[in-house]
């Protein structure tokens, strides 16, 4: 689950870490009333979206004066940010963070995340902070440095002083440094998080580091035990229909195709996804009813799957297991019979009742086509959508 930036910034501040004082805004006249709380000469006004690239599509702004603050406040809420990381259609802005403004005099690149491989954590850190860090591992892949911590390991201090050593800081900034990267690694393991992100991991004028910029994405599976992260999820950044997916337990991801894919499996999921573009076809999305494949939790899937407005046609490809192929097909016509079925779809059932399956689906009255292979499943979709 991904949070917000000053979502991120509270938490980290609850574990000591130097954070700019700063106040998140969902309307215009709100702005006045911080203002006069943070007392600054400079304000930097941050549109707050689950999405990277901000400055450049101009959701960052530095202001003077109030008025110049209120003025970008106005602006910037509710207007839509299109960045790399957004689709085309962009994100709406639904509230603001006014921040202290510093004058940087060094930026670095800090980030903590969880290690696939290893099954411990990573730390990898740069000199060159305040920019794309892909950018930087392309074209100079020698200044990203990178330090594992074993599983149930914990970063101690000689690994700061190393990070701190490389970074070239020394003094008073070495110390608020190194002060600064044990409380944030204390708060990733802490919170459950799989990955916090500081870019920049800033040095200002008094020779303090603050962090100027955080991202950080948590653990969905530890989230019951994170209360108080799993209350700063924001359902406005997520797609309508992943929230409906998660609400039946069904994991689900939105893509960019035209057919909708219902599967039972992780394993077999990405393979009937690979077969649909093997054919010629893109999938609307990822699905896996996981566990057992019910007759409620089919006719779930498949109404949540028809409400996307860009799928044309439909695939389930299910293995019944211990599950009767005859409750399966009584739940996609029960759920047929309630959308109004008019678009294709294909089904592939195998297991238990699967002839009494197909037999139902058969003589439905709806344009189902069942089919025996999962071949014949990726061809025949893919073929009914074209010729929509």
């Amino acid at each position: 689950m991904d949070i917000h930036e000053y979502q991120a910034k509270q938490l980290l501040s609850k574990f000591g870490v130097n954070i700019p004082p700063g106040e998140v805004v969902y309307q215009t006249h709100e702005a006045e009333n911080i203002l006069s709380w943070l007392n600054e000469d400079k304000i930097v006004v941050k549109a707050q979206v689950h999405a990277g690239g901000r400055g450049k599509a101009g959701g960052v702004k530095v202001c003077e004066g109030d008025d110049e603050v209120v003025k970008t406040v106005d602006q910037m809420i509710g207007m839509n940010i299109v960045t790399p990381q957004t689709n085309e259609n962009g994100k709406t802005v639904n509230r603001v963070y006014l921040e202290k403004a510093y004058n940087i005099q060094k930026e670095f690149y800090f980030c903590i995340t969880v290690d696939r491989e290893t099954g411990g954590n990573t730390i990898v850190y740069s000199k060159k902070g305040g920019v794309n860090i892909e950018e930087v591992a392309e074209k100079t892949p020698k200044e990203i440095y990178k330090l594992k911590i074993s599983p149930g390991g914990d970063l101690l201090t000689h690994h700061a002083r190393t990070i701190v050593y490389n970074l070239g800081l020394s003094g008073k900034t070495a110390k608020s440094a190194q002060k600064n990267i044990l409380s944030i690694y204390k708060a990733f393991t802490s919170l459950d998080a799989a990955l916090i992100e500081v870019n920049p991991f800033a040095v200002v004028e008094n020779g303090e580091v603050v962090i100027l910029d955080c991202k950080a994405s948590f653990d969905d599976n530890a989230l019951y035990r994170q209360r108080q992260v799993a209350e700063m999820k924001d359902e406005n950044e997520y797609d309508p229909l992943e929230l409906e997916a998660a609400r039946h337990d069904l994991n689900y991801v939105k893509l960019d195709g035209n057919i909708g894919l219902m599967v039972n499996g992780a394993g077999l999921s990405m393979a009937t996804m690979d077969i649909i573009k093997y054919y010629g076809g893109e999938a609307a999305n990822f699905m896996d009813v996981a566990g057992a494949a019910t007759p409620e939790r089919v006719a779930a899937a498949f109404k949540l799957i028809y409400r996307d407005s860009d799928v044309k046609g439909i695939l389930i490809n299910i293995f019944g297991g211990m599950m009767r192929c005859n409750d399966i097909a009584e739940g996609l016509v029960n759920a047929s019979k309630e959308v109004g079925l008019d678009k294709p779809l294909v089904v592939r059932l195998e297991g238990t009742n699967v002839e009494m399956g197909m037999e139902i689906l058969k003589n439905s009255g709806f344009p189902i086509k069942p089919v025996e292979t999962m071949e014949e499943a990726a061809k025949k979709v893919v073929e009914m959508v074209k010729e929509k």
